[in-house]
């Protein structure tokens, strides 16, 4: 027995989502249609709502639903330290550590040639435009800790240190191979607290 196409549609939709297999996605369905109707349509009102009510700060270019974002806007972060990350994501764990207090710039992605993604894919003219007005002392290249990240944090090093600041790298308390997004923040702490010149 087949389910009904409104089912099977809605899991052939939840199983594009990344980490979600078609049991998993039947699953969540499955457990859709033993919820509440009130419930689901506020589910499906979140998911409809995303396009237009989130958008990557112009400034910083994190996730943000204001523009500035809340993190660019806090008068009580550091104006002088530049946190340099290669996704939203990736501002969380940093977040949750605790240890850091200053401002950050989402890249947008790594340099992968193999990937096609060069550093002219990527905010780092942004980036050069933010420091080019002033008062920054230091920059924190907080890239995973990848081969591409790795590659991203020599290139901007390169490019950082003719401007004269202090360029920073996060330490290695975070394993290799290893992504910030998916990191306790005790690590990530560690990490920004053990940060070394690049």
């Amino acid at each position: 027995m087949s389910y009904p196409k409104p089912l099977r549609r809605l899991v052939g939709l939840l199983s594009r989502l990344p980490g979600i297999g078609e049991k998993t996605a039947t699953r969540l369905a499955l457990h859709m249609l033993k919820m509440p109707p009130g419930s689901v349509r506020e589910l499906g009102e979140a998911i409809a709502a995303i396009p237009d009510a989130v958008i990557n700060c112009s400034k910083c270019f994190n996730f943000a639903d204001v523009d500035p974002c809340a993190l660019c806007t806090d008068p009580a972060r550091r104006d002088d330290l530049i946190c340099v990350v290669e996704d939203p994501t990736d501002i969380v764990p940093i977040e949750k550590s605790g240890e850091y207090k200053g401002r950050y710039h989402v890249l947008g992605g790594a340099i992968s040639p193999i990937d096609g993604v060069m550093p002219e894919d990527l905010h780092i003219r942004e980036l050069l435009d933010r420091l080019a007005q002033g008062g920054i002392g230091e920059v924190i290249l907080a890239t995973n800790l990848t081969a591409e990240g790795e590659s991203t944090a020599s290139y901007l090093a390169g490019v950082l240190k003719p401007l004269n600041m202090r360029v920073t790298r996060i330490a290695y308390g975070m394993p290799m191979g290893s992504d910030l997004e998916y990191t306790d923040e005790i690590t990530v702490g560690r990490a920004i607290k053990g940060r070394r010149e690049v």
